[in-house]
């Protein structure tokens, strides 16, 4: 059995990964949703990218389910002020989630070109409200939440949901927008054959170079924002026995120390060049990795920057939650880890295996030939 902190260490990097796991599949399934009216121009056209995600978004918000799970169980204190701090905006989530499903099944029951279009719009908006949010409750870790911890360690949080609405939240949300569209058009480029594809090929270079410089310009805004340094020790379930001071500039601390880590946003220009080569010479696989690349390596700068930190408190510092103090016992912790090693290879088998059961483009001859098409 790993001792504690190796498997707080160990979850940390868990968590990491089902968060991966969820923006870089159901990434572009939001992506997609939200070019369906502007790459689309006539029904056909919006069938195409409607069944390009349709047989998988299911599958893919398995991720979510999970990182929900593991939370409640690994990260108590963390669910329980996230859900407080976040509780209007995983509403938004949900009710934008909601409209995937029932846009999908209705869509297409009746002929009328007014219907059809009112549930595109509707999976637009399922697709931009989730991206927008998870955006903003993402740049709401680097401003802080307004909660803070009692002496008995009951939570009290002091906000609004207008609270959330601060400059850096609302650039991280218009970050994760512009991710996702590039995300969903790599899909598109690299599911679907036809019009839809040609014009996100031909969107794509320029969306990845405002997405560069949407991100220089984040970095300014983070450099100047005052970021959480944790002093001493943390001890796991006491968040209030530990030293936490505000330093400008800090969130950029974790990379003075470890130069390596710069190779995480090299690594994100590396990915940019893949979407720019393969947009440019109709390379579909080339460019979806690109747009992989990218989405990975935004994930990782802002845990890179975020670490031991997984919810910072800017009413009561100390009140902030990390990754040393905030979780469950060493013995669930491990327990669950052994619940990891055996339920992750599943799911990461079964999504595979789906994916390449579905391969294949999606064309309009497809859909004329196949009665299980939206």
């Amino acid at each position: 059995m790993f001792d504690l902190m190796t498997l707080q260490l160990i979850w940390w990097g868990v968590m990491c990964l089902l968060v991966a796991g969820f923006v870089l599949t159901d990434g572009w399934d939001l992506g997609a949703a939200m070019w369906l009216p502007w790459l689309a121009k006539e029904d056909g056209e919006r069938r195409l990218i409607i069944n390009a995600v349709g047989p998988t978004w299911e599958g893919n918000q398995v991720w979510l389910v999970t990182l929900g799970g593991a939370a409640f169980a690994i990260w108590p204190m963390v669910y329980a002020a996230a859900f407080s701090a976040f509780y209007g905006a995983m509403m938004l989530i949900l009710f934008g989630l909601f409209l995937r499903p029932v846009g999908f099944d209705y869509r297409g029951k009746l002929a009328s070109p007014r219907w059809r279009s009112v549930w595109d719009w509707l999976l637009f908006t399922g697709g931009l409200v989730p991206s927008l949010v998870l955006g903003i409750a993402l740049g709401n870790l680097f401003v802080g939440l307004p909660f803070r911890f009692d002496n008995e360690m009951r939570l009290g949080y002091h906000g609004a949901f207008v609270d959330l609405l601060s400059p850096f939240a609302l650039w991280s949300g218009v970050a994760a927008v512009l991710v996702c569209l590039l995300h969903g058009a790599g899909y598109i480029v690299y599911k679907t054959r036809g019009a839809p594809a040609q014009r996100a090929r031909r969107v794509m270079p320029a969306l990845s170079v405002l997405i560069v410089a949407w991100f220089v310009l984040g970095g300014g805004l983070l450099y100047s924002m005052p970021g959480w340094v944790l002093q001493g020790a943390a001890t796991a379930g006491e968040p209030l026995v530990k030293s936490v001071a505000l330093v400008p500039g800090a969130w950029f601390a974790n990379y003075a120390q470890h130069p390596a880590l710069w190779g995480i946003p090299a690594l994100g220009v590396c990915g940019v060049v893949l979407v720019v080569f393969g947009a440019r010479r109709a390379m579909p696989r080339v460019a979806l990795s690109g747009t992989s690349v990218v989405v990975v390596s935004a994930l990782a700068m802002a845990a890179a920057s975020l670490f031991p930190f997984v919810l910072p408190s800017r009413l009561d510092p100390v009140s902030s939650l990390t990754a040393w103090d905030s979780t469950s016992s060493q013995r669930t912790l491990g327990i669950g880890l052994c619940i990891v090693v055996v339920m992750l290879p599943v799911i990461l088998f079964y999504t595979r295996w789906v994916y390449r059961v579905l391969r294949g483009p999606v064309t309009a001859e497809s859909l004329k030939n196949d009665t299980f098409t939206y």
